[in-house]
């Protein structure tokens, strides 16, 4: 019973975030239409949606400790989406990625206005010091992020390793064993060792984040995070339809929650072991 209440939080977690990101991104769309000029505005709003992050890092980190596997492949994302995660979440150069994507739109957008000396401040104006940090910072991002998927491999192929394979190979059965403390013990180490590597993709995650609106200015910074919402809210929609339109939803009693939903009740309490 107690096992079953974690999941649950487990699920009350990731709702609460995705309701969170939808107030969010109604937060900055208001400031961009309301407060485009008022820097000290702009830096009071991403410094909040930052600290949204963090507490979400928080949040799940401490609920990730009873079982770091369910936040690897989560019961409670739509499958499009989970085909995408990188060690429970999205891949910190994807951010970076995102960051040239909108240089890009933008510029070619306002290419006219550009060549004639028009000026908005936006991100399709980024300078050439600020696209040099943001290399060098999407260069040490994919290092890191080899370092731990090369670390994920090992935790993957140590599934091999004794004393799992032979036990599985002298079992009579599928799934018996007359040493079942043995295989819950080892199971227990690798669900650790993958709590342990989740926090360490998270840590990145949230330095990637930090590092890109380092170098942004503080109205870049809110047009970064604005598309960064949408992308983030549009995939988890469009594929929780696609779910539900191929049937996928009813097969695994799946609940996921809807960006365009009522936001979830709180967290409920931790539950007694």
């Amino acid at each position: 019973m107690a096992k079953q209440m974690k999941h649950q939080q487990f699920q009350c977690c990731y709702k609460n975030w995705v309701a969170q990101q939808q107030l969010d991104l109604d937060e900055l769309l208001q400031t961009l239409t309301n407060y485009p000029t008022d820097l000290d505005y702009l830096q009071l709003i991403t410094k909040k949606i930052v600290s949204h992050f963090e507490n979400y890092n928080n949040s799940r980190a401490e609920l990730a400790k009873h079982d770091g596997p369910s936040f690897l492949a989560p019961s409670w994302g739509s499958t499009f989406e989970n085909s995408f995660l990188w060690i429970g979440g999205c891949r910190p150069a994807l951010m970076i990625r995102l960051v040239y994507a909108l240089c890009g739109s933008h510029l070619n957008t306002h290419l006219e206005e550009f060549l004639e000396g028009i000026r908005h401040g936006n991100i399709g104006e980024i300078s050439s010091l600020q696209l040099k940090r943001i290399d060098e910072l999407h260069a040490k991002t994919i290092k890191e992020e080899d370092k731990l998927s090369s670390y994920m491999a090992t935790l993957q192929e140590k599934i091999a390793d004794e004393p799992l394979v032979l036990l599985a190979s002298g079992c009579r059965g599928i799934g018996e064993s007359s040493e079942g403390g043995v295989v819950d013990k080892t199971m227990d180490t690798h669900a650790l060792d993958l709590y342990n590597v989740l926090l360490e993709a998270d840590k990145l995650r949230m330095k990637t984040l930090k590092g890109i609106l380092e170098f942004l200015t503080p109205l870049q910074a809110v047009e970064f995070l604005v598309a960064a919402k949408k992308l983030h809210l549009s995939l988890h929609e469009w594929s929780t339809r696609r779910d539900t339109r191929m049937g996928i939803t009813q097969l695994l009693g799946s609940n996921n929650p809807s960006s365009s939903g009522d936001p979830p009740p709180p967290l409920p309490p931790p539950a007694e072991t």
